[in-house]
């Protein structure tokens, strides 16, 4: 997906500069600051994310709010009522969002809450205003709490040692989570999203080696406030 976004700005990029060249030259003489041009802004990253992203939901509010605004320059709506509405509508959609992943994601919450996890042996890592690199490489891993807020963290998890069904719950806030998987475990993942998301590059399936994976289950729950969670 990431490449897929790169090429659409690439493509938004090359298409604003050649019509801002051909009207600098002359060639057309339409007028690329209409009304509510900055709204392009809100509007295009919206679009780019519903395509990219696997978490739609605070994409779609995004071009929600985006258009509203734009109609509004253009004198189709009156501001007034969108200050009005803008709030409410972003608590029902954010609300929605919620009630689908949960109701989406129940059988894997339900396998998650039948584990025996013990609550006080759970490793915590924190990056707050900065970042945490944390490696398990031929460790056993009995699942981990890591905390972005305004930082990133990775989490290698490639030459773990990972014997049971574990939970590794990630939570970003204005910042970024990296999880990198083992290839012999299946993973799971469950998400709330808020203008943020998580993308899941990682491949289901069978082993680069033709075996079959471990029945073992990496449980990933996720959640994003204006951050991200990536998981290869």
């Amino acid at each position: 997906m990431k490449k897929l976004s790169n090429w659409l700005w690439g493509a938004v990029l090359v298409v604003v500069g050649v019509l801002w060249a051909l009207k600098a030259t002359g060639v057309i003489t339409v007028d690329l600051f209409f009304p509510g041009w900055w709204t392009l802004f809100i509007i295009v990253p919206a679009l780019i994310g519903l395509i990219t992203e696997e978490q739609k939901g605070g994409s779609f509010i995004l071009l929600l709010i985006g258009v509203c605004l734009l109609l509004a320059c253009l004198d189709v709506l009156e501001f007034d009522l969108i200050w009005k509405l803008i709030l409410p509508v972003a608590l029902i959609l954010i609300g929605l969002s919620m009630i689908f992943h949960a109701a989406t994601a129940s059988s894997a919450r339900k396998r998650m809450k039948d584990l025996d996890l013990d609550e006080a042996k759970l490793r915590e890592y924190w990056a707050t205003f900065g970042e945490q690199k944390v490696s398990f490489d031929d460790k056993e891993f009995e699942g981990c709490q890591v905390d972005a807020v305004f930082g990133g963290a990775d989490i290698d998890l490639t030459h773990a040692k990972i014997d049971h069904d574990v939970i590794l719950r990630a939570c970003s806030i204005f910042g970024g989570v990296k999880i990198f998987t083992p290839s012999n475990v299946k993973v799971e993942v469950v998400s709330t999203s808020i203008f943020g998301g998580v993308s899941n590059k990682r491949r289901q399936g069978e082993k680069s080696d033709g075996t079959k994976k471990s029945e073992k289950t990496l449980f990933i729950e996720a959640t994003c406030l204006f951050g991200g969670v990536e998981i290869q």
